[in-house]
């Protein structure tokens, strides 16, 4: 088979890039083997920048989390610093406070990155998550030795409504419904109930939480889904309820808010189908 000089340039410069894809495109309509290259080389080369792209984002989504957890590490980093530097002069009722601010301290340390690494991951498309059909109430009660001691403090409740069948990655999502349970428990009134509930419809399967209280104000929710601007707890970062919409996110779903009204606030869970 004769190959022409002009023909093999041709294919040099595509692999290295000579010519942009948008003025050149190497695939012939042709038969003929060597055409049979040109079409192979041009999708391998193909497939080769799309996963530089994806490489890239991912970068880039690491670098930004990488970032964030620099920031929010400064402040209980140098407070542990001080505390070790008076620790050995200190008394030993102040050393015994040291210790546990310094614990308190690292326990908060470690849930924050671990939260950002799983954001992380779940963002760049590092996580394959696994789906089965699971009860509403298998989730409620995998998220309830989280939120039992909560639920005491508050003298609050949860109730199921209706018992429905999710289509969701079970352990996952587990960690997403207990991040916005945790949302309603602190923003419900005393005494109250949580009220879970769930249903399916030809689109979408759908979990609820509703609490009762005060609703939502606008400006909250604006910054409710974005990382470190809604922490009303002094305790918390901010990232529960974004590292909830990326969990649903990672699955196809998403997370809607119903906050119209001054009788509490709802959340829906869509599973899309």
């Amino acid at each position: 088979m004769w190959i022409s000089k002009k023909e093999v340039e041709q294919i040099s410069d595509f692999i290295n890039g000579n010519i942009s894809y948008e003025e050149f495109d190497i695939r012939e309509n042709k038969e003929g083997k060597i055409n049979v290259l040109k079409n192979d080389i041009y999708s391998l080369v193909r497939k080769k920048e799309e996963q530089i792209k994806e490489l890239e984002n991912e970068r880039n989504i690491l670098s930004d989390y990488m970032a964030d957890i620099s920031h929010q590490l400064k402040t209980p980093i140098s407070s542990m610093m001080i505390m070790a530097d008076l620790f050995e002069d200190a008394e030993p009722a102040k050393r015994d406070e040291f210790i546990r601010d310094i614990k308190f301290s690292l326990g908060k340390m470690d849930w924050l990155l671990g939260a950002l690494l799983k954001m992380a991951k779940i963002d760049a498309g590092s996580i394959e998550f696994s789906k089965i059909s699971v009860q509403v109430s298998e989730l409620v009660d995998a998220v309830m030795p989280s939120v039992g001691i909560l639920l005491d403090i508050n003298d609050q409740n949860i109730s199921i409504k209706n018992d429905c069948l999710i289509h969701c990655d079970k352990r996952w999502t587990t960690e997403a419904l207990t991040n916005i349970i945790k949302n309603a428990i602190e923003h419900a009134d005393k005494e109250s109930t949580i009220e879970i509930d769930s249903g399916d419809n030809p689109m979408y399967n759908w979990i609820s939480v509703k609490n009762t209280g005060v609703s939502l104000t606008k400006q909250q929710y604006y910054k409710l889904f974005r990382r470190f601007e809604n922490s009303t707890n002094e305790n918390g970062f901010g990232i529960g309820m974004p590292l909830a919409l990326s969990i649903i996110k990672g699955q196809g779903g998403d997370i809607d808010v119903d906050f119209d009204d001054d009788t509490g606030t709802k959340f829906v869970i869509k599973m899309f189908k």
